[in-house]
């Protein structure tokens, strides 16, 4: 049963890595609602968003599960105000993928993670997407309709991750180590592919 679960894990996080870039920042549009709403597809803020939301489902108290999407998209406006003030670390992407093999680490330990750690985690990732965001933004550009479609779309994602969370959060957990290892493994290999 268990290396059942085991290779359909490492099946879809292969499959996850096939069906996009590890690096989904350069090359799209930044200019319409449109693009805001689709651009959390890419794999690493996919993989993201929904880490988020799963660990938030095992590691925080029901009352309190909210704060791990909402440290997300706080963090992740912030680092788009700073990438768009012109602040672009040169580690941004390799921090990025870094943080879905933490995300991995986070949900294969999500019950001995310290809330506070884990927030503090999550706000730390988002914060390098948001200056990644911001600073593939051209000068001047209004940014309104994009901007809002990203948070959007990235609010549905953690609130997919918090649904699926919930649903298996009395699961074992060998679940949550294997689902934590496939996330691992895929921001790993994001890290490879840069």
């Amino acid at each position: 049963m268990i290396r059942k679960q085991l290779l359909r894990a490492a099946g879809a996080a292969a499959l996850l890595l096939a069906a996009g870039s590890a690096s989904a920042h350069p090359g799209h549009g930044v200019a319409s609602l449109a693009e805001g709403l689709a651009h959390p597809f890419g794999l690493d803020h996919l993989l993201a968003m929904v880490a988020v939301g799963l660990w938030s489902a095992a590691a925080l108290p029901r009352e309190r599960q909210w704060q791990g999407p909402l440290a997300f998209l706080l963090a992740m406006s912030a680092g788009a105000a700073l990438g768009l003030a012109g602040v672009s670390p040169t580690f941004t992407e390799a921090g990025i993928a870094a943080g879905v093999a933490v995300f991995g680490v986070m949900l294969a330990f999500a019950r001995r993670i310290a809330p506070g750690a884990g927030l503090a985690l999550i706000a730390g990732a988002a914060a390098l997407h948001g200056v990644a965001h911001g600073a593939e933004l051209p000068a001047g550009a209004s940014v309104a309709g994009y901007a809002f479609g990203f948070l959007a779309t990235t609010a549905l994602l953690h609130g997919g991750g918090l649904a699926a969370g919930l649903a298996l959060r009395e699961r074992g957990a060998r679940l949550w180590q294997l689902m934590g290892a496939s996330f691992g493994l895929a921001g790993l290999a994001l890290l490879a592919r840069l």
